[in-house]
């Protein structure tokens, strides 16, 4: 086949008409002397994202991602990993065959994230060893556990080891880390960092040899703060989402990330060159690059401001065009882990010594549009040897319910959800997905726990102990078995009753599945308890007294 187009030089820095012949590679690119309207660039490349986290399957992910001109991924199926281990990694490598969309994978460093939760399943070193000898594992998963890291934990520097051994780079996750607790986390080999928030947080970690990933997904939207470090470092910058949900999927992929870092000032061939050269150097991967002898992996668009995508080829096929997905979805298999008996109310009541009066207790203070959180003090009535939360005040319960068979079930507060009545349940909660809940009613809290139990993973919300709104996730609890459009539907409803019950917030279900995070500061509640990130301990819920 043969194509006119303006073309994107990325190693010369230019543009300029070309004829383009190919079939499944590359075979020549010619200049020519004719004026041509849309332009080609090397397929874009997600170097980082957690695709249960769109509640779409890899092939209902690909189906709606190709559109929008990505022709390749590098997904860390840590989220499956924490509920089915092996089983649930390896799910999610068969489902992603079935499409077009060159799916790459690493391998999960971190499950679970820490001892201070109980996950499904463990990924120790051996299992790394395994995994990261496989062609489609590119690189050793976010090592989140920056605590162990900097300790020198045995089995973590073992995973560490083994990255190196297969000459397979290392990713990171150290929110807010610096000085010489950075230098020993990087010290280790682990050579990106999506977690940035600040510019000069970004700055500090290039310095010291970090590769950037520029966050702009549907919870934590980072591009904004950190975007001028691609000025002169583009060449160390990635664009990434980390977490999209599955409405904003439907709006655009990585080619709205390229209209807004433009938008900000950036060069679009800089832009370009983060969403294509730099991760498919540094993950080493067998994508085209829109060299002669390249796999055929390119798309059309229609300028270098707006990036509208107007056809997408993977292999020389023609897999998208005009929005709209060229090839068949497979049928879904079924995959799940569910444990847990049925709650009563009472199991959700905060006891304390002490009849009535008030009482000073650590509350978890939410951040809008970051999934760090801060660490608060509150004043709460006691009533009747109970702690009570303060919806005025905007002070909730919440709870994190343990679903693999242990029985366990941690108590605590919120500020800021911003819920006025009933409550809300889900079982994707990061990282080890149990049961995670927020609301006013502990015969709310009770009835949306149970609602979850009894769909075996998904979300739900009640009020006034009736069930509002299910939505059923029969995937690990993490995703769904509908199209993104089917999904964005249920999502849609949610958040429509979640405003009417006067949750006013960008991101609830991202924020509420963030919550249960222990490597994210500041603090957050695991099934275990309440857990202080910074002192990397648990601490108790009633404020001690200095």
């Amino acid at each position: 086949m043969e194509l006119k187009v303006n073309f994107i030089d990325l190693y010369n820095n230019q543009i300029y008409p070309v004829l383009i012949n190919f079939d499944k590679k590359i075979n020549f690119i010619k200049k020519i002397d004719k004026k041509c309207n849309n332009y080609i660039i090397p397929g874009l490349i997600e170097s980082h994202i957690h695709i249960e986290s769109s509640m779409l399957i890899p092939s209902r992910f690909a189906y709606v991602a190709i559109t929008h001109g990505t022709t390749a991924v590098v997904t860390d199926p840590h989220e499956i990993a924490n509920v089915l281990g092996l089983e649930g990694i390896n799910y999610m490598r068969e489902d992603a065959k079935k499409t077009p969309l060159k799916v790459f994978f690493t391998a999960p460093s971190c499950v679970p994230s820490t001892k201070f939760e109980t996950s499904g399943a463990t990924i120790d070193s051996k299992k790394i060893n395994l995994l990261l000898q496989e062609k489609d594992i590119v690189a050793l998963g976010e090592m989140m556990n920056f605590h162990d890291v900097i300790h020198r934990d045995l089995e973590v520097m073992k995973k560490i080891e083994y990255g190196h051994k297969y000459k397979k780079p290392i990713d990171g996750h150290c929110p807010s880390l610096t000085g010489e607790k950075l230098k020993r986390y990087i010290e280790t080999g682990i050579v990106t960092e999506h977690e940035c928030t600040t510019l000069v947080e970004a700055k500090e970690k290039l310095k010291k040899g970090m590769k950037i990933m520029i966050k702009q997904g549907s919870y934590a939207k980072n591009m904004g703060k950190i975007y001028p470090l691609a000025y002169k470092n583009a060449d160390k910058c990635f664009l990434i989402s980390d977490d999209l949900q599955a409405d904003d999927l439907l709006k655009g992929h990585l080619n709205t990330k390229l209209k807004e870092i433009v938008k900000l000032g950036i060069d679009p061939i800089d832009a370009i060159r983060m969403s294509t050269i730099n991760p498919a150097k540094h993950y080493n991967l067998n994508v085209g690059l829109l060299s002669q002898g390249d796999p055929a992996d390119f798309i059309i668009v229609n300028n270098l401001k707006d990036f509208d995508v107007l056809e997408t080829y993977i292999n020389g096929k023609l897999v998208a065009k005009d929005s709209k997905p060229l090839f068949e979805l497979p049928k879904v298999k079924i995959i799940n882990s569910f444990n847990i008996k049925q709650k009563n109310i009472n199991d959700f009541k905060i006891n304390i010594n002490k009849k009535k009066g008030t009482i000073k207790v650590n509350v978890i203070g939410i951040i809008e549009n970051q999934i760090i959180t801060k660490k608060l003090t509150e004043t709460l009535r006691v009533e009747n040897y109970e702690i009570l939360p303060e919806p005025n005040k905007d002070i909730l319960r919440i709870a994190v319910a343990e679903r693999y068979g242990h029985n366990n079930l941690a108590l605590g507060f919120i500020k800021g959800f911003k819920l006025k009545e009933g409550s809300i349940a889900s079982s994707i909660a990061h990282d080890s997905h149990n049961i995670i809940t927020i609301g006013v009613d502990k015969k709310d809290i009770a009835k949306s726990v149970n609602t979850i139990i009894e769909m075996q993973g998904g979300l739900t919300i009640v009020k006034n102990n009736e069930v509002l709104y299910r939505f059923p996730l029969p995937i690990a609890g993490l995703m769904s078995d509908l199209t993104a459009e089917e999904v964005v539907k249920k999502l849609n409803k949610i958040h429509t009753i979640l405003k009417e019950l006067g949750c006013t917030l960008n991101s609830p279900l991202m924020i509420l599945s963030f919550m249960t995070l222990p490597v994210v500061p500041k603090i957050k509640l695991t099934d275990k308890g309440l857990f202080d990130v910074e002192n990397f301990d648990f601490i108790n819920l009633i404020k001690e007294e200095n």
